[in-house]
């Protein structure tokens, strides 16, 4: 789970690592129970040992990119309703990290730190055509030559005939990359939030938002939803007359506290709009089933009134509104389908793959070379901590931590007796109402150079 809750005193730590990952959660668990009937843990400073910590800095984890090459197809298609799949295509991808691999509990990140990375990437996206799905041979008539289905143009085709529009693996080294360049700041401690902006010329794309988190240990998980000032990710398409999308974001439930085994479930619902197009997917997620986590998420896509949006639920919307049907696992794959019949009615060569996770895993970062990294960026910053970790010298990364987070409050002092405000550096404010940062010039210079390839940002942080 990846938190900005910040801590204070540490339990000791043993240089000898705990025995195993159950034992860990035993630990993390317990120190947990403490905080029984807390409303909010993000408000919360509490710590934990070391041991228990991934040695990854929040800022690095915590961001939606895992597949590169589903951001930068969104804007692709000349048709509104395609343009909508590309978002909810890329919705399904940024959470690969959950998908495929372990949660876990980064180091909480101190006002002032920041992170940036590019990612290379191939545009390898297959189109999305709703159009030639409806008009396809695919659709229930056979080729003539081959006695196999015919896919529409620029889609595959998958099992039993139908076709799918998922994205491939990213490229370890695209043939021709295209780059996305990334720049995120924590920009307020109480509450813990931080700014993102998201940054690829080159397809006129750019996406941004305020991460921020609250958090409540039930006894058996820990849910965790969007901060108040987590509206979501905007992502906006600058070729199509700055069209903007809002993703906003279900809670989630951090389980296997019990069982020594960590999963992630998603509950509740999730909304992706654009008022210019007039169109909203509503997505519902279902967490648990009788004897297990199933992972299960059904959705739609509906024509709604941007000025009068009342329906959040599902069986609200009529169905001469419904557009497109969506069902599946998270996990796993998730397909769509044409009109406002169920999935499960439409035959296979009807039913359309929008996201196949199995082939998928996180893409790599490129990120800035040590010797252009400066003291507050998250890896440097971190460094010596995640060196101690991995060494397995905990209690070197418990001490080490602790003067960080000491050092964060004594900068604090400092400004509430001078009286000074704090400000970001790369963002204009701490936060906005309408969940939308922007950048200072210094940010946008910033992501200008990372678009650039070039690292070294001290003569832009010496200016003014």
């Amino acid at each position: 789970m990846a938190s900005t809750t910040s801590s204070t005193a540490a339990p000791t730590a043993e240089e000898n690592p705990l025995a195993s990952d159950t034992s860990k959660l035993r630990t993390f668990l317990s120190i947990l129970r403490k905080f029984m009937g807390v409303t909010d843990l993000a408000s919360v400073r509490f710590s934990l040992p070391s041991q228990l910590l991934e040695p990854t800095p929040n800022l690095e984890y915590w961001n939606y990119l895992d597949a590169p090459n589903a951001f930068i197809a969104i804007g692709t298609s000349d048709e509104p309703l395609d343009r909508m799949l590309e978002v909810l295509r890329f919705w399904f991808t940024k959470d690969l990290k959950y998908a495929k691999g372990k949660p876990c509990k980064p180091y909480n990140s101190c006002l002032g730190e920041f992170f940036r990375c590019n990612w290379e990437t191939e545009d390898d996206a297959p189109k999305i055509s709703t159009a030639a799905l409806t008009s396809a041979p695919g659709s229930g008539a056979s080729s003539t030559h081959s006695g196999k289905l015919a896919a529409p143009k620029g889609l595959g085709l998958g099992s039993a005939g139908a076709s799918t529009v998922s994205v491939p693996q990213t490229a370890a080294t695209p043939k021709h990359p295209i780059r996305i360049s990334y720049l995120t700041e924590q920009t307020s401690h109480h509450p813990p939030v931080s700014a993102f902006y998201i940054s690829c010329p080159e397809k006129g794309l750019h996406a941004r938002g305020y991460d921020q988190i609250t958090a409540k240990f039930t006894g058996t998980s820990i849910k965790v939803m969007p901060g108040e000032h987590n509206l979501g990710i905007f992502i906006t398409l600058e070729k199509r007359d700055n069209e903007e999308y809002q993703l906003t974001h279900p809670a989630a439930h951090l389980g296997g506290l019990l069982r020594g085994a960590l999963s992630v479930t998603v509950g509740e619902q999730a909304f992706i709009s654009c008022r210019r197009t007039k169109l909203k997917a509503i997505l519902r997620y279902y967490d648990e089933g009788w004897t297990r986590s199933i992972n299960k998420v059904e959705g739609i896509i509906f024509r709604y009134d941007p000025d009068n949006d009342d329906k959040v639920n599902i069986k609200d919307v009529p169905e001469e509104d419904i557009l497109v049907r969506l069902g599946g696992a998270w996990k796993e794959k998730i397909i769509f389908t044409l009109g406002p019949k169920p999935v499960d009615s439409h035959p296979p060569e009807k039913q359309t793959t929008i996201i196949d996770i199995a082939p998928l895993s996180v893409a790599p970062k490129s990120l800035p070379p040590e010797d252009k990294q400066l003291g507050n960026e998250s890896l440097t910053l971190w460094g010596g901590v995640t060196r101690a970790i991995h060494s397995k010298q905990f209690s070197k990364a418990t001490q080490l931590k602790q003067e960080l987070e000491e050092a964060q409050r004594e900068k604090a002092r400092e400004r509430e007796k001078t009286g000074e405000e704090w400000k970001p550096v790369f963002f204009t404010a701490v936060t906005d109402k309408g969940g939308r940062p922007q950048l200072t010039e210094k940010g946008r210079e910033v992501l200008k150079l990372a678009q650039e390839g070039v690292w070294d940002i001290k003569p832009i942080l010496a200016e003014g």
